[in-house]
This record gives structure tokens, sequence and C-alpha cells, in this order.
């Protein structure tokens, strides 16, 4: 998939997240369901931008490095 931020405003598919975050999509979706993730449904199906998962990732890096 190559670097996730080149493009700030890219959408993203589930399948794409998860790959990215190395889940299972069901996790991934879960996680969406539960307001965990940021995302949005559009006809359906989940997605997501990409700037949302990097704001989430470090989100959950500074988390840990609190604890």
């Amino acid at each position: 998939m190559g670097a996730i931020n080149v493009m700030t405003d890219q959408i993203l598919t589930l399948k794409e997240v998860a790959a990215y975050l190395k889940l299972a999509e069901k996790t991934a979706c879960k996680l969406a369901a539960e307001g965990k993730l940021a995302g949005f449904k559009v006809g359906g199906s989940w997605r997501f931008k990409a700037i949302d998962i990097d704001r989430w990732i470090e989100e959950k890096k500074n988390k840990e490095a609190k604890k």
C-alpha cells in the first residue's frame, strides 16, 4: 500500500484500514461500529480518512506511553 499519509484526504476502505493496522477486517469493522475507530458509511460500506487513522494511531501510542 505504501505510505498511507501521502495524501491526507485519502479515503480508505475497511480492507485497506485492516491491512494497514494488521487487523482482521472483522476487528476493524467492530472498532468502527463501536466508534473507537473514526469512520463513516457510504452505501453501507465503511470508509476512513487516512489522516484520521494516523491520528488514531498517534493517540493510541501517546496513551500507551503514559502508562
